[in-house]
C-alpha cells in the first residue's frame, strides 16, 4: 500500500473505499443538495490531509452516476438505486461501484498528479494540458444518459496555467457536469475559484473514531502506541496509518531526543539522524520525518499562542514546548521558523537538495532561534 493511497483512504485507495466515518453531517449536505434538484455544479472538499476528502469526493461521483443508471434502469440485482437510502453509500457489488474502483466508468474523470509523456517521470503538480482535457471531457455527451463528473485530487497541485484553466471551467459549466475539486490547503487557492464552489470543510476525527479504526485497519500496533500515534494524526485517519506503517512514532522519539537540549545539538546524533531520513531509496522516511517535525513546530507555536501545554505526545515533551516558549518574544522567533523551515522541505522535493544537508540546515536554524540560559 502507498503512501498516496493512505493520505486520503486510509486502509484503500479513495476511489475503492466503501467506508467513510465521522463525516455524516458532510453526506447529508451533499444529499439534500441532490434531492433538491439544484445540485451546484462544483464541490470545494477541504481539512487536513487523510480526513476522507477523496473519499467522500468518490462515495459522492458513485451516488450521482448511480442513480442515473438506476433511474433509467431500475433496481437491479445489486440495488444500485440511492435515491431512497438516508446516506451515499454504494454496495461495493455494483456495477457503478466497480467500475469507478476500475476507473472504467466512461462518465467520470479522474485529475491527479501524472507522468510527464516526454520522460515518464512522475510530474510535481498537475499541468494545464491535463486540465483541459476536463473541458473535452465536459463538452462530450454523457455516455449512459446522465452527469459527467471530474475529481481533481488535489486542486492544490494545479500550476497557476491549470488553475487558471480550471477557473474557465467553473466559469462556463456544461448542464449536468459535476466537477468534485479536494484541497489540503484552501486558502492558497485562487479566491476566484474558491467562490465558484460549494465548500465543505471535514473537520478532524473525534478520538474515539480514531483509535477504533487504528484497531480496525492497523492491528499491529500495540494499544499502548495506539494513543500517542493518534495525537501525532491529529484526528486523520490516513495520517494514522501512514505513520503506523512508517514506525513514526519512533520516528518523532529520535526528533525529540534531539530538540531537547536545544540550543545544543548532539551533533554526532543529528548526522546519524540525517543519514537516516537521507538514505538512498527511502522516500517514506524523508517524507515523514520532515513532515513530524513541521508538526512538531507548529505545537511549539500553538503551545505559545494559547499559553498552554497540549497533551504529551511522548513523555518529556510537555516541559519542552514550555522551555521554549517561556523566553519573551520567543512566538516572534518561532513563527517565521515554520514557514522557512516548511518552504526549505518543500525545495528539497522540488529541485532534489541534499537531503541530508536540508535536514541538518533545518536543525541548525532550530537551534539559532531557540532561547539561551
Amino acid at each position: 500500500m502507498s503512501a498516496a493511497e493512505l493520505d486520503e483512504a486510509g486502509p484503500t485507495a479513495p476511489r475503492e473505499n466503501p467506508e467513510l466515518f465521522g463525516h455524516e453531517g458532510a453526506e447529508q449536505t451533499l444529499l439534500r443538495a441532490y434531492r433538491s434538484g439544484r445540485l451546484p455544479h462544483a464541490w470545494l472538499f477541504s481539512g487536513p490531509r487523510g480526513i476522507g476528502k477523496a473519499t467522500l469526493a468518490y462515495r459522492f461521483a458513485r451516488f450521482v452516476l448511480s442513480d442515473q443508471a438506476a433511474a433509467e434502469a431500475g433496481p437491479s440485482l445489486f440495488g444500485d438505486l440511492p435515491v431512497a437510502a438516508d446516506s451515499l453509500a454504494l454496495d461495493p457489488a455494483s456495477d457503478v461501484f466497480r467500475r469507478v474502483a476500475a476507473g472504467s466508468h466512461p462518465d467520470l474523470r479522474s485529475l491527479e498528479i501524472g507522468a510527464d509523456p516526454k520522460t515518464g517521470r512522475v510530474r510535481r503538480e498537475i499541468v494545464v494540458d491535463d486540465v483541459r482535457q476536463i473541458g473535452h471531457f465536459f463538452r462530450m455527451t454523457s455516455a449512459e444518459g446522465g452527469w459527467r463528473v471530474v475529481v481533481v485530487d488535489a486542486i492544490d497541485s494545479l500550476n497557476r496555467n491549470a488553475a487558471n484553466a480550471l477557473l474557465k471551467v467553473l466559469e462556463e459549466p456544461p448542464a449536468r457536469a459535476l466537477l468534485l475539486l479536494v484541497s489540503h490547503t484552501p486558502g492558497g487557492l485562487l479566491a476566484t475559484i474558491r467562490s465558484r464552489c460549494c465548500q465543505i470543510h471535514l473537520a478532524p476525527l473525534p478520538d474515539a473514531t480514531l483509535l477504533d479504526l487504528m484497531a480496525r485497519h492497523a492491528p499491529q500496533v500495540p494499544e499502548s502506541e495506539r494513543q500517542s500515534i493518534a495525537r501525532l494524526a491529529e484526528g486523520t485517519i490516513g495520517r494514522a496509518l501512514a505513520l503506523a506503517e512508517a514506525e513514526g512514532l519512533a520516528l518523532y522519539g529520535e526528533l525529540l531526543t534531539l530538540l531537547q537540549d536545544l540550543p545544543r545539538l548532539d551533533v554526532p546524533r543529528l548526522h546519524a539522524f540525517g543519514d537516516r531520513l537521507a538514505r538512498h531509496g527511502d522516500e517514506t522516511a524523508f517524507r515523514t520525518g520532515s513532515e513530524l517535525l513541521i508538526l512538531w513546530l507548529a505545537r511549539l507555536i500553538r503551545s505559545g499562542a494559547e499559553r498552554r501545554t497540549p497533551p504529551e505526545i511522548l513523555d518529556g515533551e510537555g516541559a519542552l514546548l514550555a522551555r521554549l516558549t517561556q523566553a519573551p518574544g520567543s512566538l516572534a522567533r518561532w513563527l517565521p521558523l515554520w514557514d522557512k523551515i516548511t518552504a526549505l522541505f518543500a525545495q528539497a522535493d522540488a529541485v532534489n537538495l541534499d537531503r541530508k544537508q536540508v535536514v541538518l540546515s533545518a536543525f541548525l536554524e532550530l537551534q539559532a532561534a531557540a532561547p539561551r540560559g
